[in-house]
């Protein structure tokens, strides 16, 4: 299973992996900011696309509704994982989902999975 994760200030992994996540059966790719998102996600083609909201240069809800509008393979779970439940909120409305904060991630159901 593969995992993508736009975040800008924390490391995704390593949250997953403090958190007791075991991640040899998934493939991990996190990208610090989310230019060129639309190319990323298509040629890695994520079953888990994690999306924080506060990113530059696009936030994480216009990441949103970039891929929900494109011919881009939407990804099987799409997860708001903002520090801000307002700002997850607002993914869930587009299309998220799943919505949590982002320290919280290890939590998700989803990670039982593999």
């Amino acid at each position: 299973m593969k995992i993508l994760a736009f975040e800008d200030s924390v490391d995704i992994e390593a949250l997953l992996i403090s958190g007791g996540v075991e991640l040899s059966n998934f493939e991990f790719k996190q990208y610090w900011d989310s230019q060129n998102y639309l190319e990323i996600i298509s040629e890695f083609a994520p079953d888990i696309l994690m999306l924080d909201h506060y990113m530059p240069p696009t936030r994480g809800l216009d990441v949103l509704k970039g891929i929900l509008a494109s011919d881009v393979k939407r990804p099987e779970i799409i997860v708001a994982m903002s520090s801000a439940s307002m700002a997850n909120n607002a993914m869930l409305n587009a299309g998220a989902d799943v919505g949590i904060v982002k320290f919280d991630i290890s939590k998700l159901k989803v990670w039982d999975q593999s």
